[in-house]
Parts: structure tokens; C-alpha cells; sequence
């Protein structure tokens, strides 16, 4: 009977460090068998989860403007005052929500190429208002004359022109022709071709983002979804090389199993540059835990700080010799007109920079750029681009309506909030395909080993209890 029982205890106590060894051997074969399951989902091509996301995105994204409304544009142009602005918005359209066209595919170099055409919806009841609302703000066409002309000569025939059309330094426009184009009065006049509609975002609607030519991950999982080459109309060529790299991907989806310690880069044409993100925080989206990565303020640093700035510092004197920081030059890419980009109200800028503006309101939590990446996939579940454009302004001694300018100004025109979150729908899905198996996997080998490591250990002190009684 006591050798039953010791038997039945030994074998209990076997069976429990089974149990737990098992759970222990299931762990790397379950590891193993999520990571092949996620490289073979996460190749872009037909019939994978992320063919099916890249395609045309599952998330509905949002383009928010904010207009910068002048308030004393007379002041500014006649008195090299201060300009006071206000702000006015959300104004808000649909973006992205057209699918990737032209796609082709190489297999010999594992890529695939596509245009991304473009397209933007008024949303009215996101907006406070319509596309019909007035801002006063900086006429963009007279603003340009001494960058793209600087000839005296020249400038004196332009302002011909633009004293015949009457134009000035500031313009009353409405929300659809500062964004999508309008014809300019004074371009309009003169005599030889040149192109005579004017807009931040002109031209957009019907062209197409591209082409764009990235790796589908087939030959090696690392790579997919980065960019290989990327032909724009705006092409980065007009930089010197070691400036004309495009490092990463467009930011839809990193490659797989994301560390924290991790730099994700990615590329946005509306910029003309690759930026990169650092993790920031972890957060549960939709029931799904992600990483938040955030554009650190050194991205948009000075050269002195950031040598991989120089590129974008295009001369020294309004930089003060590139020691200013906060904005970055990319009218190499935009026909040479003097567009400057930021974060929302200077966030991050230098003081010179904003101190000749009034009504600006830098705020961390409403300006930084984030994307909200699912590490195991790599998928950008939520993201928010927050971009800043500027109109850098020098007076123009032959250039009657900016004449009366004592200094320069960096002019914020708009800026503007792109997001995207993961749909509640593709939430679940995402939940059932992804995350919950992981879960269900990881729980299913924790609860082995912790019931294999409960009953050896039981059944062992009954054994040694047992032993000691009999030995008694």
C-alpha cells in the first residue's frame, strides 16, 4: 500500500515536470511558430494581411488645416510690424482613401512599384466651416519675386506687373483656392510662360504620389516596405547625394518584431526628406498594445547640432550662418520658391525665429508627430503627422509691396494634422488574427508550466512526507 502510494506520487510528481518541461519546449516552438506566421503575413504580396493594408489603407485618414489669418496685414507691410495672426480651423478632408495604382512587381529584385494617387474630400462636419471661409494671409506669388528673381533688373520689370494687378504683400483668399489653386492677377499678366496657378498644396487633386519602388520582404523579411527609389515630380536629385538618401519606408508599416531601442525611418514627399522616430511609450490601442515613436526635436535641429541638416541650410545669412533651428529649407524640391517647414507654431524653434509673429502657441501634446506601431507585425495602427508651411519673406526695395519691410519674416501660412487610427472593425480582426492567438499561445504555455511546476512540487513534499512517516 505505502509503495502504491509513493508509486502514485513519484508519478504525479513525473507527470508535473512533463507538464512543465513540455510548456518550457512549446515556448521557442511557439515563438518559432509566431515569427514564421508573421514573415509570411507580412510580405507584400497577394493574399497576405499586409498586401491587403498596402493596397488601400483599412483606416480612414483625416488631413486637419489650420490657416493662419492675418490681422494687420496694412501694419506689417507698411511699418515692418509685427504679424499678428490668428488662428482658425480644423478644416478637414478625407486623404488616402484611394488605392495604389500601376502596381508591378520584379522578382529577380524583390520589389514592387506603384504610384499612390491623390485625393482630398471636405468633410464639413469635421469642419468649422466651409471651403468657401476668407483668410487674409501672405500673397504667395509676390512673396516668391526676390528668391526666384533676385536680378534688380528683373524685379523692377516683374513690378510692373504686380502694380498693375494690384497686388500686395497680403490677400484675402478663400480656404479651397489657398489650398488647391488660384489663378495669380499679377502672373497672370505677364507676357512669356510661366505657370499662373498658385497653391500650399497645388497641384494635388488627380496627380499621383510616385513612383515608388520599395521591397516586398520576399527575400528577406527585414527589408519589406522600404523604399528603393522613389521618382517624384519633386524629385530629391536636386540635392547633393550623400542629401538625396531615402531612408526607410512611407510610415504604412515598419518590418517586423520592433525593438524599443529601434530608430524607424520613413519618407514623406509632402516634405521632401526621410525622418526618422524614437520609441516614446507604450500604449493599448483598441485593445492592442503598441509602441508610440515620436519625431524627436532633433530632427529639426541646426547642422551645428544635427550634421545631417547641412543639406538644408541654404545659405547663412538669414540662418545666421545655420545656427538657427526649428525650420527646414525645402524649396530646392518646390521650384525654388521659399517654402520652410516646421512643427505647429515653431514648436521646438529658435526664439528668433517666432519673435517676429504674435498669436503663436507651441504645445507638445498638440504639435508632435507619432506613429502608433503594432511591434510583432510592424503595422502603423495610428498615427498623427503634424507639419508646419512657411513662407520666408525678404524686403524688396524694387518690389513696391514689399518695400516698406525692415527685416525678414518666417511667415507660417498653415499647418496641418494628417491622421489615422486602425477602424474598430480591422481592430477585432486584428485581434482574432494577431494578437489573440499570441495570447492564447503565450497563456496556454504559461498555464503548462505553472500546473507542471505546481504538481512536482506537490506531489514531491507528499512524497517526502510520506517517507518520513513510514520511516517513523
Amino acid at each position: 500500500m505505502g509503495c502504491d502510494r509513493n508509486c502514485g506520487l513519484i508519478a504525479g510528481a513525473v507527470i508535473g515536470a512533463v507538464l512543465a518541461v513540455f510548456g518550457g519546449i512549446l515556448m521557442p516552438v511557439g515563438d518559432m511558430l509566431i515569427e514564421k506566421t508573421v514573415k509570411k503575413e507580412a510580405v507584400l504580396e497577394e493574399g497576405t494581411i499586409a498586401f491587403k493594408n498596402w493596397v488601400k489603407t483599412g483606416a480612414e485618414v483625416y488631413r486637419q488645416v489650420w490657416i493662419f489669418d492675418v490681422q494687420n496685414p496694412e501694419e506689417v507691410a507698411v511699418n515692418s510690424s509685427k504679424i499678428k495672426v490668428k488662428q482658425r480651423g480644423p478644416y478637414t478632408y478625407r486623404v488616402r482613401y484611394l488605392a495604389k495604382e500601376n502596381i508591378m512587381w520584379d522578382s529577380e529584385t524583390h520589389t514592387v512599384s506603384f504610384l499612390q494617387p491623390n485625393g482630398a474630400i471636405f468633410e464639413p462636419s469635421l469642419s468649422v466651416g466651409t471651403e468657401n471661409d476668407t483668410f487674409t494671409v501672405l500673397n504667395l506669388a509676390v512673396a516668391a519675386v526676390p528668391h526666384l528673381y533676385p536680378s534688380a533688373f528683373v524685379q523692377t520689370i516683374v513690378n510692373i506687373f504686380i502694380k498693375k494687378s494690384n497686388s500686395s504683400m497680403f490677400q484675402k483668399r478663400t480656404l479651397k483656392e489657398l489650398l488647391w489653386g488660384y489663378k495669380d492677377p499679377f502672373l497672370n499678366l505677364i507676357p512669356y510662360p510661366v505657370p499662373t496657378t498658385v497653391g500650399v498644396f497645388y497641384p494635388y487633386h488627380n496627380t499621383a504620389d510616385g513612383v515608388y519602388k520599395v521591397f516586398n520582404g520576399k527575400d528577406d523579411i527585414n527589408k519589406v516596405a522600404i523604399i528603393d527609389t522613389y521618382k517624384g515630380k519633386k524629385h530629391l536629385s536636386y540635392w547633393p547625394s550623400y542629401c538625396d538618401m531615402i531612408n526607410g519606408t512611407d510610415a504604412a508599416s515598419f518590418p517586423p518584431f520592433i525593438e524599443k531601442t529601434r530608430i524607424l525611418q520613413f519618407f514623406s514627399s509632402d516634405a521632401c526628406r526621410s525622418f526618422y522616430a524614437v520609441f516614446g511609450a507604450e500604449i493599448n490601442l483598441k485593445g492592442i498594445p503598441v509602441y508610440r515613436f515620436i519625431l524627436p526635436s532633433l530632427v529639426f535641429a541646426s547642422p551645428l547640432e544635427n550634421p545631417d541638416n547641412h543639406c538644408f541650410c541654404t545659405e547663412k545669412i538669414i540662418s545666421k550662418n545655420c545656427t538657427l533651428y526649428g525650420v527646414l529649407d525645402i524649396g530646392k524640391c518646390k521650384d525654388g520658391k521659399p517654402v520652410y517647414i516646421s512643427l505647429p507654431h515653431f514648436l521646438h524653434a529658435s526664439p528668433e525665429i517666432a519673435e517676429p509673429v504674435e498669436g503663436l502657441s507651441p504645445n507638445e501634446e498638440e504639435h508632435t508627430t507619432y506613429l502608433d506601431v503594432e511591434p510583432i507585425t510592424g503595422f502603423t495602427l495610428q498615427f498623427a503627422k503634424r507639419l508646419q508651411i512657411n513662407i520666408l519673406v525678404k524686403p524688396g526695395k524694387r518690389i513696391g509691396a514689399l518695400k516698406g519691410l525692415k527685416q525678414n519674416y518666417m511667415v507660417p501660412v498653415l499647418w496641418l494634422n494628417e491622421t489615422g487610427t486602425i477602424g474598430d472593425e480591422k481592430a477585432e480582426m486584428f485581434r482574432n488574427q494577431v494578437t489573440g492567438k499570441i495570447k492564447l499561445l503565450g497563456l496556454v504555455e504559461m498555464i503548462l508550466i505553472s500546473v507542471g511546476a505546481v504538481m512536482f512540487t506537490a506531489f514531491m513534499i507528499s512524497y517526502c512526507a510520506c517517507r518520513l512517516k513510514s520511516v517513523k
